[in-house]
């Protein structure tokens, strides 16, 4: 007889109190009831159940069959809803953390098309330069900028997370352009404040080519818009993401500054939990995601 089909007769036998109360449930004869429970004992070669005229009373085997049955059910019930889910419509909130640069500035934009592709979709996000955690802080989804240390999550591998030097006209023109990174330790230099090494900024040039300036500065702050108006007030250079500057690059508010030379990309990952139910919001969102920052083909 189906193993799966026993397993459900049994559970409702154990569940029901009875064979007739099970067969009732099934719509069964309780003779079919007892033959499904006859051939897991055959099988197993062991008795499941205690039965008199009153009452059944499970066995120690009966008893450890019968967890292991509800799990084993629950799981391909679970199984089954996932599937047919798959091929449901995507809707739900979505709950997803983000560096607060790149959240702000590459992430929203994007996330505001993928909702107006999917209406039924909400989405929450956090912007946090820490490292939360996905797992213990309920989140589905995460963009994470450096290596993975948080066991259990699968990470995706995206575009590197580039950062440039730009300065105001202003700024140049009373200090004048630079041709080297060493130049660099003679300027004002705009700093965030939670870099653990915010004075010393590690380049990188053509062909590979490595610079580690001391930097200095009169001004620092703890988040990148911040230095960015900075710099378009005239205080300093600033070493930003390219997503931040981009606006201001493209309008000449600010002018590149050593334009071959960048901070070292770091590596940037979509992030989520490897026991993540595969819904069709998430499923479509990641495919989103990847579609629109993964890696080019040459990277």
């Amino acid at each position: 007889m189906n193993k799966l089909a026993g397993m459900e007769m049994f559970v409702r036998v154990v569940e029901s109190g009875s064979f007739t109360a099970a067969a009732e449930l099934s719509r069964v004869s309780p003779t079919m009831v007892a033959k499904h429970v006859r051939a897991i004992e055959d099988r197993l070669g062991a008795r499941l159940l205690h039965r008199t005229t009153r009452r059944q009373q499970l066995s120690d085997v009966g008893r450890l069959y019968y967890e292991r049955c509800k799990q084993a059910l629950a799981d391909v019930e679970l199984a089954e809803a996932s599937a047919s889910e798959l091929q449901s419509s995507p809707r739900g909130r979505l709950r997803l953390v983000s560096p607060v640069s790149f959240g702000s500035h590459s992430l929203v934009p994007a996330l505001g098309e993928y909702m107006a592709r999917y209406p039924e979709v909400g989405v929450e996000l956090t912007l946090d330069n820490g490292r939360p955690s996905l797992v213990d802080e309920g989140f589905e989804l995460g963009i994470h900028i450096g290596d993975i240390n948080e066991p259990g999550l699968v990470a995706r591998p995206l575009q590197p997370y580039r950062r440039r030097l730009a300065a105001a006209p202003a700024y140049l023109a009373r200090h004048g352009q630079l041709d080297h990174p060493q130049q660099l330790a003679a300027h004002e230099c705009l700093g965030l404040s939670y870099w653990r090494r915010h004075d010393l900024w590690r380049l990188v040039g053509p062909g590979g080519a490595t610079c580690n300036v001391a930097v200095q500065g009169r001004f620092t702050a703890n988040q990148g818009d911040a230095l960015r108006i900075a710099a378009l007030n005239g205080i300093g250079i600033v070493l930003q993401p390219e997503a931040v500057l981009a606006d201001d690059l493209a309008s000449g508010r600010l002018l590149p500054v050593l334009p071959e030379w960048s901070l070292a990309p770091s590596p940037m990952y979509l992030i989520y939990p490897q026991n993540l139910h595969p819904t069709a919001k998430l499923r479509t969102v990641i495919d989103f995601l990847i579609e629109r920052f993964g890696p080019s083909p040459k990277q």
